[in-house]
């Protein structure tokens, strides 16, 4: 059964988010919090724990997982960014968006789409998931809490029930909205939505 941790959602408390990065180093999967639903992540670096997150939402190489990224200057070390998308992102972030972009070589081969190249990333507007992201010092890679059964949930005592045996940890920062992110594929020369979620894609001028 996966560890609990009751951590703050406005004033997460260091020793347990100091916790919740050791387990990620140790190839742990975990369930977060976030600005839209719950979310999945794991270590960017560590290639069993990648597997073992696809393995857990049942989807194959073809399926972006997406780089939780603490601010723009993050998401430019990862994804090849001009000026007409850094002010978009510039915009929309921190926030419930999911954009995709081309990836640049510190990404691992594994995670960036296998024949377009491209990597979904985003910048978290939720104190737990800063918090922790601050600690590991890099981006998480995550995918949005789908169940086996393909149902999204917002209550942690739930996710810890259905999910428990499953992931390493869940942490409960209270409820979540049910919404996913708002996903924008900005590789075309105009923004593309691609799944409309929590996020105003207004701002993306669609």
């Amino acid at each position: 059964m996966s560890q609990f941790f009751q951590i703050h959602p406005e004033n997460p408390q260091a020793r347990l988010i100091k916790q919740a990065a050791q387990i990620i180093h140790g190839g742990g999967i975990v369930a977060l919090p976030t600005d839209s639903c719950y979310a999945l992540v794991c270590h960017l670096d560590d290639k069993g724990a990648v597997e073992r997150l696809r393995r857990i939402r049942g989807i194959d190489e073809k399926h972006h997982l997406t780089l939780l990224c603490r601010d723009l200057s993050e998401i430019a070390l990862y994804a090849r960014v001009d000026n007409s998308q850094f002010r978009l992102l510039k915009a929309a972030t921190p926030g419930p968006y999911t954009v995709i972009l081309e990836a640049t070589r510190e990404v691992p081969r594994r995670l960036s789409h296998p024949s377009r190249k491209t990597i979904g990333l985003r910048v978290p507007e939720n104190a737990i998931a800063n918090a922790l992201l601050a600690e590991l010092g890099q981006p998480l890679i995550g995918t949005t809490l789908i169940t086996p059964d393909n149902e999204l949930l917002n209550d942690p005592e739930e996710i810890r029930e259905q999910m428990g045996k499953l992931v390493d940890l869940v942490i409960d920062g209270g409820a979540c909205s049910m919404e996913p992110t708002t996903v924008i594929d900005l590789t075309s020369l105009e923004p593309v939505l691609v799944r409309q979620g929590r996020g105003n894609a207004a701002l993306f001028g669609l």
